[in-house]
């Protein structure tokens, strides 16, 4: 099953302290451009992807202004303290014509290497249910630490997953799902999180394991190295 081209929600307002630098990390350098600029296009360059809403900090000065890429519209919101609050505002100024009912993708400023197949694929699988997201299967094994960070035990790691973006959900959904966590103080570290507390069970789409989030200096580097390897 397919569906028609829908809007992306890119929530851009946060600060990213742990990379360090005089500016929030979206807008450091990554290979002579600053991060959000890759994310952004490579975004832009599926053919399913109608147009891009990006919230912003208010009075951000960094942002470039850009009002098209690849003919397809950019369009800005300011955002809020949490992640949570940024993406509710992407989704409430979307254009009049993305209905409730419409899927709405949301993904990282940060995630600049995310395949374009991946893309295509979550569009794919998750339009055939109440939506979904990608990800990768846990391979490693997995520790719990003790407060001193010594091993307590081992922890299962089948049918766990690491959670990536972009996420996929119907607008009219995932805004109700992001007021309710809002109205009972709860903090959701993404999308699927809200909808599962309202009662959905997300599909997990795999993914390749190289659609890395830049959270930290050494990050750039790789995602540098990544760039031209991904598309």
């Amino acid at each position: 099953m397919t569906t028609r081209a829908l809007w992306c929600v890119v929530p851009a307002a946060g600060r990213g302290t742990r990379v360090g630098g005089d500016r929030p990390k979206q807008y450091q350098l990554l290979a002579g451009r600053p991060l959000i600029e890759h994310t952004l296009a490579r975004l832009a360059a599926h053919p399913q992807i109608a147009g891009l809403l990006v919230t912003l900090a208010a009075g951000d000065p960094h942002w470039s202004g850009v009002e098209t890429l690849q003919g397809k519209p950019v369009r800005t919101a300011v955002g809020g303290v949490e992640r949570s609050d940024s993406v509710l505002a992407g989704l409430d100024a979307l254009p009049a014509e993305v209905g409730v009912d419409d899927f709405v993708l949301v993904h990282d400023a940060a995630r600049p290497c995310v395949r374009l197949a991946d893309i295509g694929k979550l569009i794919e699988l998750a339009a055939a249910t109440d939506g979904g997201l990608l990800g990768a299967p846990l391979r490693d094994t997995l520790k719990h630490a003790d407060a001193a960070d010594r091993v307590e035990c081992t922890e299962p790691r089948e049918r766990r997953w690491r959670a990536f973006t972009p996420q996929m959900f119907r607008r009219g959904p995932l805004s109700t799902a992001l007021r309710e966590v809002a109205r009972l103080g709860m903090k959701v570290s993404d999308e699927a999180m809200a909808m599962e507390q309202a009662g959905f069970a997300p599909l997990l789409v795999e993914g390749a394991e190289d659609n890395i989030k830049v959270t930290t200096a050494a990050d750039f580097a790789l995602a540098e190295f990544l760039l031209g390897r991904t598309a």
